[in-house]
């Protein structure tokens, strides 16, 4: 469903060699799994065993009770509908090997050996166990089935045409080229870690981000289950620490220290990896890819995914967590001061001009020329700030724009733009009184003739203010706000736009005057103001009643550009989050009218002026985003018009 499927990591309570007791604690999980609708299950490192035999591994009882123990979890599951992956001791070529056992069915797929045998500081595994490399044969009886045995193992599903299986156990991920790194490059896209992790102070930290970071690496899925408490703490201890990442995001970890049976799970995305892997052009690296692999074919359903189990939040360019979102502010903030202030020193340039209205956009260009003035060390005073009230400007919208000019001690220039438009609608044969394309985009190309011939005049740069969500969808007059010679805003979501604002002001860089403007400015509604105000002087022209809500637009934007999802896909994910705010039906027209206008607009993203990428969406012209004009948009209004 949605190229979702839902993988998970058990910790089963284990006792030292207790095969019996383990396979009763392993086909529990197992069920409770199924019951979660769980197709790709985890355990940790010999876990039919337990981690820390020792010598006992060399016990041929132990052994043998090992393989029944498999035996028995592959015949419970005949009817599970699931991959399972299973540690234990196998011997196979007169030697012990670590392994993961995969089970589908009933049927023991394949069994993959740990690559790297750790013999160091308290690990001592190689007085029982071989490495991969050991082995001669590449297939063995187990379990009175012929099985396939080797590191070179993919386990692909048959009617799931985007999950791919690598495995690697423990060490393994330690190594400086982890055998997923070959697996990914061959195929592998959900990466299996059986491992069995002692604790020590501050290790998990550094296994979240080895973890993490080899997602991120492959950019696969890592279901990564470790030893839970129950093993042997003659000398080590262990926490069952256990993770799902995708792609170098955390999305589901276990509570170490637990004394009950854990499983965690996630909702992984498949199409988003495989599509991350596609853009990445340097992924398919040649060296990586010569090993010879051979696929193990398996079957199980799609996921009939009900409740979605995976982080997903309204705002994705906006991080939830506080800190995070203020060092992301910070960080954005320097790139566009640093782009502004490079492009001002090389064109010679001795000023800047802004059309400042009020508004959230040229706030925030205002707030970034004015931090580039600092940076470079010169005066504020070259700043030229330019406010052209017009037939639709608001007293509330024009009193902001002179008080933020003036308490950010920049130059202030006020030239209205009514009469010019009028003698503009007049030579041009337009009823003044007709208030519709015409009348609208006169005002803004007036604005933005007025912002060039004054950087001409004055050896400046014009800033551009429009952001990220207007070129999206068009939002912006051709050749009119379309214009600047540097938008400083351009990589900038209207979302995040809003909590850049308030970051300045949090931030402690202005007085507590222009912090009250700024607070002022922000409860301001969206508007290009090129309307009318009301009687009583109010916003006449919202611009989230025309276009739709930006919360929405933004959430679609990411998941269009970032993932190249389908509309289908995407409009399930925003009923997922949005479902308290906007209906199924809501949520649909405002998707279309996004899809309608990001296809029809296109000509004006193909001259862009140029801005600073912030982040992992651009829609340059240059960069990120390179989309015919002409291109038509059938193919997803049509599947939006099935729904």
């Amino acid at each position: 469903m949605y190229d979702l499927i839902r993988a998970g990591a058990a910790v089963p309570k284990l006792k030292v060699a207790d095969c019996k007791y383990n396979t009763e604690q392993i086909s529990s999980l197992i069920n409770q799994a199924d019951d979660a609708g769980i197709k790709i299950l985890c355990f940790p490192e010999l876990s039919v065993s337990s981690y820390t035999c020792g010598d006992l591994f060399l016990q041929t009882a132990l052994i043998r009770e090992c393989e029944n123990s498999i035996n028995l979890i592959a015949a419970k599951s005949k009817h599970t509908d699931m991959l399972i992956a299973a540690g234990a001791p196998v011997v196979c070529d007169n030697q012990t090997f670590n392994c993961a056992v995969l089970i589908n069915k009933g049927k023991i797929l394949g069994i993959v050996p740990k690559t790297y045998v750790p013999n160091y500081s308290e690990f001592y595994e190689k007085r029982w166990f071989s490495p991969a490399g050991s082995l001669i044969s590449d297939q063995t009886n187990y379990c009175g089935q012929d099985v396939p045995i080797g590191s070179d193992l993919i386990f692909k599903c048959k009617n799931i045409k985007n999950l791919s299986v690598g495995i690697e156990i423990c060490e393994d991920l330690w190594a400086p080229i982890p055998p997923s790194s070959f697996l990914a490059t061959n195929g592998a896209n959900v990466i299996l870690n059986l491992s069995a992790s002692n604790e020590l102070a501050a290790k998990n930290d550094y296994r979240r981000a080895l973890a993490a970071h080899q997602s991120a690496g492959t950019i696969s899925a890592y279901i990564y289950s470790s030893a839970g408490i129950g093993e042997s703490t003659q000398d080590v201890v262990f926490s069952g620490h256990s993770m799902i990442c995708e792609n170098g995001v955390m999305l589901e970890e276990t509570k170490r220290f637990s004394k009950e049976n854990q499983l965690i799970y996630a909702d992984i995305d498949l199409e988003s990896i495989c599509n991350d892997r596609k853009k990445n052009t340097s992924f398919m690296t040649p060296a990586y890819s010569q090993k010879q692999y051979r696929n193990i074919y398996f079957d199980i359903s799609e996921s009939r995914i009900e409740t979605l189990k995976r982080p997903l939040t309204q705002t994705p360019f906006v991080p939830a967590d506080n800190e995070k979102l203020s060092e992301r502010c910070k960080d954005i903030f320097n790139i566009q001061v640093t782009g502004l202030s490079k492009r001002f020193v090389h064109t010679g340039s001795k000023s800047f001009v802004i059309g400042i209205s009020g508004g959230l956009d040229s706030t925030l260009a205002l707030l970034v020329s004015a931090k580039s003035c600092d940076f470079i060390g010169i005066d504020r005073q070259n700043i030229i700030g330019v406010t052209m009230p017009g037939f639709g400007t608001t007293d509330r919208t024009y009193n902001n724009a002179i008080n933020l000019m003036k308490s950010l001690g920049v130059t202030i220039k006020e030239i209205s733009i009514k009469e010019a438009c009028l003698q503009h609608f007049k030579d041009i044969g337009h009823d003044p009184d007709v208030h519709d394309v015409t009348y609208e985009n006169t005002q803004a190309r007036e604005r933005t003739q007025i912002l060039m011939d004054i950087a001409n005049k004055e050896n400046a740069i014009v800033v551009g203010t429009g952001d990220l969500s207007e070129l999206a969808l068009g939002w912006a007059t051709y050749n009119g706000d379309h214009m600047s010679m540097y938008g400083v805003n351009s990589g900038i979501p209207k979302t995040l736009v809003r909590v850049l604002v308030k970051h300045v002001t949090d931030s402690g860089y202005l007085d507590k005057n222009s912090n009250r403007i700024l607070s002022d400015i922000l409860d301001t509604p969206v508007s290009p103001e090129l309307l009318p105000p009301t009687k009583d002087g109010k916003i006449r022209q919202k611009t989230e009643d025309i276009v739709g809500p930006y919360e929405l637009h933004d959430f679609f934007l990411y998941y269009v550009v970032r993932f190249g999802f389908p509309p289908k896909k995407i409009l399930f994910f925003a009923e997922t989050v949005f479902s308290d705010i906007y209906s199924k039906e809501v949520i649909l027209k405002w998707l279309k009218n996004f899809y309608r206008r990001f296809f029809s607009q296109q000509f004006k993203r193909s001259c862009l002026p140029d801005g600073p990428k912030v982040g992992t969406i651009s829609l340059s012209p240059r960069g990120d985003w390179r989309m015919p004009s002409d291109a038509v948009s059938r193919i997803w209004l049509d599947e939006l018009d099935s729904l």
